[in-house]
């Protein structure tokens, strides 16, 4: 398997957040993701395809049960491992499973993967953008309901920043898409490092201000390492829940690689960007953004070794 460079930059800007925190008082990176963030969604309405929907569209069994793995079934698992946190949803640690689990699907990696595998791809293009629509509005709804008593979430203004920085530039996007769609559909490469360097950018300000409050500190390495069994128990019980569940639907192998591939599938870009719109430059939101960094790289090696298998079968 090749190095995912992505991956190592990750884990270097958490490295440089330890050793020098002071980046957010030397820089304005507030405003710079800000409008790293709007240009994702802007490049995303760019790049949304209305005839690849259309081409996915009649698989309505598989987005069926993609989208409510997505946001039902793993928000609904993380409500199930709430006993094991004693502070109950006070707990740092649950809300940052639980943000995790209330996010949805990737996009390029889900499509990519299915791909590798010999899969349904419109059908994996299809569910990718729709997922990424939907949690636009899932995630904070989510949160709403079971966060507004025990912490400082506010929904309303949660739902105001979102469409400031979210739906405003995704509508320009689709505006925009006949102009300069092509354009950007054909660097793609070098426009999605926009979208990788703003995810560096807050990753780095999100440890940083952890870091500097020393958020985990008052987190023990047994409750981290409890953090990511959940997290290797949840990616496992989808992908063979899954399995299961498409076996007994009679589904045909390329089917089930792209409803196992995208259900299993959670996004680090939108969860980068959601704890910023939503928590913003919170002391937690280091710890909140753990769970979601931990499942993507699980889901990148394991996906990507299934893949592989899949990809050798006889067709």
């Amino acid at each position: 398997m090749k190095v995912n460079w992505f991956i190592v930059a990750i884990f270097v800007a958490i490295i440089i957040a330890y050793f020098l925190p002071q980046g957010n008082e030397i820089l304005p990176l507030t405003t710079i993701i800000d409008i790293g963030i709007g240009l994702i969604f802007f490049f995303y309405g760019l790049k949304l395809s209305p005839s690849e929907f259309k081409a996915g569209l009649k698989n309505y069994q598989s987005h069926l049960i993609i989208q409510l793995t997505t946001f039902v079934v793993f928000p609904v698992l993380a409500l199930a491992c709430l006993p094991l946190f004693e502070e109950g949803t006070s707990s740092q640690l649950w809300i940052a499973l639980f943000f995790f689990a209330t996010l949805p699907s990737t996009v390029s990696s889900s499509v990519v993967m299915v791909s590798i595998a010999k899969g349904n791809i419109p059908t994996a293009i299809f569910n990718a953008s729709l997922s990424g629509l939907i949690g636009i509005f899932a995630t904070p709804l989510w949160l709403g309901i079971f966060l507004q008593n025990s912490t400082n979430f506010e929904f309303g203004n949660v739902l105001l920043k979102l469409f400031l920085q979210i739906i405003l530039p995704l509508i320009a996007g689709l505006f925009f898409q006949k102009i300069v769609g092509d354009f950007v559909q054909k660097h793609g490469k070098k426009f999605g490092l926009i979208d990788k360097s703003t995810i560096i950018l807050i990753i780095y300000s999100s440890f940083s201000n952890s870091f500097t409050s020393s958020i985990f500190q008052t987190v023990s390495v047994g409750d981290l390492l409890k953090l990511f069994g959940l997290i290797v128990l949840y990616f496992f019980i989808i992908y063979y829940g899954l399995n299961a569940l498409c076996n007994a639907l009679n589904f045909d192998v390329e089917d089930k690689i792209a409803t196992q591939f995208c259900g299993t599938k959670k996004s680090l870009v939108h969860g980068s960007v959601m704890v910023k719109v939503i928590f913003g430059g919170a002391a937690a939101t280091g710890l909140l953004l753990l769970p979601i960094m931990l499942f993507h790289s699980l889901q990148l090696i394991v996906i990507a070794y299934f893949a592989e298998g899949y990809r050798k079968r006889k067709i």
